[in-house]
This record gives structure tokens, C-alpha cells and sequence, in this order.
């Protein structure tokens, strides 16, 4: 495994404003993205977490996703963070998924969102995801999930299939003491690198965003914290002392065996 840059842009969003936040989020990570291997977005970075599911939707492949590989191809490096996506099916039926989608030069991967928030009836605007997905880049097994689905420790166990677990969210300030706790736990438990991206600022629903984003080593050491700033920070993980840190404390070897269903 060599080494991967991981950029965290932790930025405001304007509201259910796709071409305006796109436009404000290159030009954060243009002084960035050079040194970059993957490029870290928040959760519904186009809409802010707006629950106008169908009028915000894009179609796969529309232009939030051209515009992510546009970018993946001129930096050379993955670009990721989820958006309202509304594939049809083929019985014509219309579905909206809180879409993580994975772009790099040459592929789009996509994993949608598991746990949908009930608190603010996400359940009822958009379909549940059902698969688990790992991404392979650059020599790195990575794990997608999305805001919510971080309080959920068996979705995000390592089963032996991931070296980095991403989170997206717009998770509220209210709650930050339990996103930051439950990143550091999620990195430690599973012996794995975690990068949680979270936005900042208030939005439309009266909810205010702390930020506090962080990187996070296997040991739960903090390689980055970017507490409540707007701010694009790179992050390096290094893949040997990831091995070495592994190898030293095995004690995935003594995990409990179990099927996700």
C-alpha cells in the first residue's frame, strides 16, 4: 500500500443550489487538489440535506457526476460525496437514493445511503440503499457510508475488506460530541484509517453545522481536526504504518464471526 493524500473540504452550502455550490467548491480545492489522491465532499453537497427529494434529484450521469469526473481527470485523483440521485427502474418507477458517488478518471462507483434519518423523515423521501460497498484506489480498500449510518458499528464493521472507512455528512452541532466520539471509536475498532467530512453553517431547516471534521488514524490519533473553520486540508495516510500498526496488535484475529444480511 503506498501512501494516499485524502483532502477534507469542509465548507458551507447553499441551499438546494447545485450549479452554485459546485462552482464555490472548485474553488476551494483548486490550491488543493494537485496534491491530492481523493477529494472528500460532504453529504448532499449541491442541496444541503433537503428533503425536496424529487425536485432536487439528478438523473445517473447527470451534472453533478460530469462535473466530479471533469474534475477526477484534470487532477488525477477520486472525488467523492453524496447527492440526490433518481434512477428509474425498468417497471418506470422512480426512486431517490442519497447517493455517494466515487468518481475517478475512469469509473464512477456509487453506494447508497443505508440508514436513512428518521428524525427529519428521510425514510419517507428516499429509497434505503441495501449493499455494503468497498472501493479500491490507489492500493486502498475503502468503505462508503453516509452521515447517519455512522451510529451504526455492525453496517461499518471490518470484516477484513477495508483499510479507510469514509463518512459524509451534515451532521448538526447539537450532536457533535457523538460524531467526533464515534469516528475516533469506528477507527480503532476496526483497525482502520477514517475520514469523516461534515459541513458548516446554518441551512434552510434552522439547523446549525459545526464542521469538525476529522482524519483519523487506526490508533484513533487525530491527523487532522478542522474544529469549526472553512477550510480544505490534506490529510497523509501512511499505508505501511498502517500494516505495521496491524501486525503488531492482531487482534482482529479474535473478532466475533458474523453474516450482514
Amino acid at each position: 500500500m503506498q501512501d494516499l493524500n485524502v483532502t477534507l473540504v469542509q465548507r458551507p452550502l447553499a441551499w438546494e443550489s447545485p450549479e452554485d455550490n459546485r462552482r464555490q467548491i472548485a474553488k476551494s480545492i483548486a490550491e488543493h487538489a494537485a496534491q491530492s489522491d481523493l477529494i472528500v465532499l460532504p453529504e448532499m453537497f449541491t442541496t444541503g440535506f433537503s428533503m425536496n427529494a424529487l425536485a432536487n434529484a439528478e438523473a445517473p450521469g447527470g451534472a453533478t457526476e460530469q462535473w466530479m469526473q471533469a474534475l477526477a481527470q484534470q487532477y488525477d485523483c477520486a472525488i467523492t460525496g453524496s447527492v440526490a440521485i433518481a434512477p428509474v427502474t425498468e417497471a418506470e418507477q422512480t426512486t431517490v437514493y442519497n447517493r455517494m458517488l466515487f468518481v475517478t478518471p475512469d469509473n464512477c462507483h456509487h453506494y447508497d445511503k443505508r440508514h436513512l434519518f428518521r428524525m427529519a423523515g428521510e425514510h419517507k423521501r428516499y429509497g434505503e440503499g441495501k449493499e455494503r460497498v468497498v472501493v479500491a484506489w490507489r492500493g486502498w480498500r475503502i468503505l462508503l457510508q453516509v452521515c447517519y449510518d455512522l451510529r451504526f458499528p455492525v453496517f461499518a464493521r471490518n470484516q477484513g475488506d477495508y483499510d479507510m472507512a469514509l463518512f459524509v455528512a451534515n451532521w448538526p452541532d447539537t450532536r457533535a460530541l457523538h460524531w467526533r466520539s464515534l469516528l475516533v471509536g469506528r477507527a480503532i475498532e476496526n483497525q482502520a484509517c477514517v475520514v469523516g467530512v461534515n459541513r458548516i453553517g446554518n441551512d434552510a431547516n434552522n439547523l446549525s453545522y459545526s464542521g469538525d471534521s476529522l482524519a483519523v488514524k487506526a490508533d484513533g490519533t487525530l491527523a487532522i481536526d478542522m474544529a469549526g473553520a472553512e477550510d480544505v486540508r490534506t490529510a497523509t495516510f501512511s499505508g505501511e504504518e498502517l500494516a505495521e500498526y496491524r501486525k503488531r496488535f492482531p487482534f482482529a484475529a479474535d473478532a466475533d464471526e458474523f453474516k450482514l444480511m
